[in-house]
Formats: structure tokens, sequence, C-alpha cells
């Protein structure tokens, strides 16, 4: 097996003035991230949207109107556990706090403006927000069992322009905050009627979360890893690190702060093993050379046999699909805990790219089987109404506040 072993010696971490560089390349990120902050949680009203908030601001926020620290852990048990929408749902507490609590605040979700079924039991939502922008989640459920993955967005529209990638046509409009990130999740499992929170081994239908839809994780850091920190939370969604899998095209100097702080599941959207064609389709790949890409993974601290990183490879015919493509990925990743999703090209209106054809996915998929790395081809789901991979777009547009165009 090419894989290493967990306990093998792992690289080092940066230091002197590659880490210095790092930090400052993190600072310039979270600050490009504010111009595209989402909208507070206050409504016009003057009420206050619990949900997104963490534990310490939940605190804060009942401390405000007059009520004990302790109140914070039955609030968050009837949030995130119970999944009520209602104050008047929450039964441990007395109806006259019911009536302040909902005088103060509200228990928000998105409006789900849409929302499409395939035929192969793919769900799409077309989330929308308070401010009227839109984005997309998607469950795909498990062929075999009654669990899924939610594959939940982190932007509305996205900045990298991936040209194989539809959300890549839209512009970047906004982030999105802790609580428009948890709440997709959230009104995913009210549309199944998965609440309470399942514990311990009760099964989960919507058992696990990849953020993997519109927009680059990495690029809102902050308000993903507070919506993730929430959902992981084990006294509410309780949802565990291992079944929680963030996509990134490769954001380098946020990868070691999201492995430290977050430990989730880390896939890699990689899609070329040269940085000319790289530089091409993925040109995020300007600024993050391949090798920067793959030493930030050899870095990543929750990397183990037991956990290992995901490479995405987007097939596409006669681009990035040969036998030397398909040794030169073996050569890369080689000593790395690794597996390597073979994605099919899901067309979508205006691309210029074809799927590989059967022949030529199989003959890729065994030379980095043979080199020990399982590459399972992604079968296409939720084609028919635009859920595949690549396929999720909305019509949100930028409004012109002075954002970068």
């Amino acid at each position: 097996m090419t894989a290493v072993s967990a306990h093998a010696p792992q690289p080092p971490a940066e230091t002197g003035l590659a880490a210095s560089l790092t930090a400052v390349e993190r600072q310039r990120i979270l600050a490009k991230s504010a111009l595209f902050a989402p909208p507070t949680g206050m409504l016009p009203d003057g009420r206050r949207d619990l949900i997104g908030l963490s534990r310490e601001e939940l605190t804060e926020a009942l401390v405000a109107i007059g009520e004990k620290p302790f109140r914070t852990k039955q609030v968050w048990h009837w949030l995130y556990h119970q999944g009520v929408t209602d104050f008047a749902r929450m039964s441990s507490i007395a109806k006259p706090l019911q009536a302040k609590l909902a005088e103060q605040f509200v228990i928000g979700r998105p409006e789900a403006a849409t929302v499409q079924t395939s035929t192969d039991e793919t769900r799409k939502f077309l989330f929308r927000f308070r401010d009227g922008q839109e984005a997309e989640t998607v469950y795909i459920p498990d062929r075999r069992e009654d669990r899924g993955a939610v594959c939940i967005s982190s932007q509305v529209g996205c900045t990298l322009s991936c040209t194989f990638c539809h959300t890549g046509t839209q512009k970047l409009v906004r982030n999105l905050g802790a609580a428009e990130i948890v709440g997709q999740f959230m009104a995913a499992r009210d549309s199944y009627g998965e609440w309470p929170s399942p514990r311990g081994e009760t099964p989960r239908l919507l058992s696990t979360i990849v953020l993997m839809g519109m927009g680059e994780p990495l690029y809102n850091y902050e308000n993903v890893a507070k919506a993730m920190k929430i959902v992981m939370d084990g006294e509410g969604i309780g949802l565990s690190r291992r079944r929680i899998t963030l996509s990134t095209s490769g954001v380098v100097p946020m990868m070691d702060q999201c492995g430290s702080e977050l430990g989730i599941n880390l896939a890699i959207s990689l899609h070329a093993v040269r940085n000319d064609l790289r530089d091409e389709i993925v040109p995020l790949n300007r600024k993050y050379p391949i090798e920067e890409l793959i030493a930030a993974c050899r870095r990543y601290p929750a990397a183990s046999n037991a956990r290992r990183i995901t490479f995405e490879y987007i097939m596409l015919r006669g681009v990035n699909d040969s036998e030397a493509d398909a040794r030169e990925l073996v050569r890369l990743i080689a000593g790395i805990p690794a597996k390597v999703n073979l994605i099919p090209f899901n067309p979508w209106p205006g691309s210029a790219y074809q799927p590989s054809t059967r022949e030529q996915l199989a003959k890729f998929a065994q030379i980095v089987m043979d080199a020990g790395f399982a590459s399972p081809i992604r079968m296409p789901r939720g084609r028919d109404i635009l859920a595949a991979c690549g396929q999720l777009r909305t019509e949100s547009q930028r409004e012109r506040r002075g954002l970068p165009a």
C-alpha cells in the first residue's frame, strides 16, 4: 500500500521566513474576505437571529436581556438538538421566558425557494436568504444504506473561475454567514424530519457534510469554521469531525489553520498534474502552484490511513485524462494517506468540455489503483436537475455596494 502509516513521521510545519510569509498571506485573505461579509443577524424589527451564534455569543445575548448564563445550555439544546423554530415549543422553559425570547430573538432558517428531487432521489434546494441572495444545497442519499451527504455552499457565487465548473461562471456575490451555512444543513434536516439529533450509534439519514457546494470554503474560513464548530458541538447537532469534509481548490495559507483548528477531513480539487494545465483550468494555481499545494497536504495534521486526504480529479476528454497524467498523479501524491475520486465531467449549458470515455476512465483508474490508492469513479448524481458536481449556480447578482468586480 502506498499510503503511509498513521504513526509515520510527518513533515514539519513551515518555520521561519516561510511561516511568516504564510501568516501575512493568511491575514490578507481574511481581510479580503471581510469585503464580502454577509449581512448581520439583526432583523429590521430589532430582533436577533440565534442561529449561527457561538455558545459564548448566545450567553452574551441572553445575559444582555437579564437572563442567567445557565439558560445557554437549555436554549442550545432546543435550537440544535431538538431543531425547534418556535420558542413556544421549548417546553422546559417557562412560558413568560418563552414570550420574552420571542420578543428579542428569532430562530432562523433559509427559505427553500425551490426544491427538486432527481430520479435517483438526489434532492437539490435553492435556499433564499434574508437579503434575497440565493445558494444551492444538495442532499445525496447513499445507494445502499439509509444515510447520505449534504453538500453545502459557503459563498453566493465563486471567485475562482475554474473553467469546467458552472458555479465559476457566476461572480462572487458575497460570503455566507455562519447562520446561513449551518442553516442549510438544518433546513435539509427539516425537509427529512430528522429531529431531534440522533445520538450515539443511532443511524443518521443526513450523516455527513461535504463543503463542496458553491464557493471556496477557505476564502470564507471564519464563517465556515464557526458554523462547523456549531455542527460538531456534542450537545446539539453533534456531528463528528470525521463526518465533515472540506473541499478546497488549494488556498494553501488557510489549509494549516483549518487542520489545526477544525481537524475535519480534507478534499483537494486537483484536476491537473502539471502547473501549465492547472494554471488554465484552476486559475488559483497561478498563486499557489501544485508543489506548494502538495506540501500543504503533507503537513495536514488530520491526515492518516484512517482519514485519508481525497484528491478530486475531474476527467476531461483529451485534456487531463492520459495514462501519463495518471502516472504523474501517482508520483505527486506518493506517501500521502490518500484516495482519488475520479469524477466524470458533468456537462452544463455553454461548457466547452466533454467527459472522458469509459475506456479512458478505466485505464486511468487502473494505474492509480495499481499504485495502491483507492480510485473510485464517482458516478454522477442528480444530473437531471443540475445537481451534480460542478453544476451548481444561481441567478444571484452582486449589488453595487462598492464591492470589487
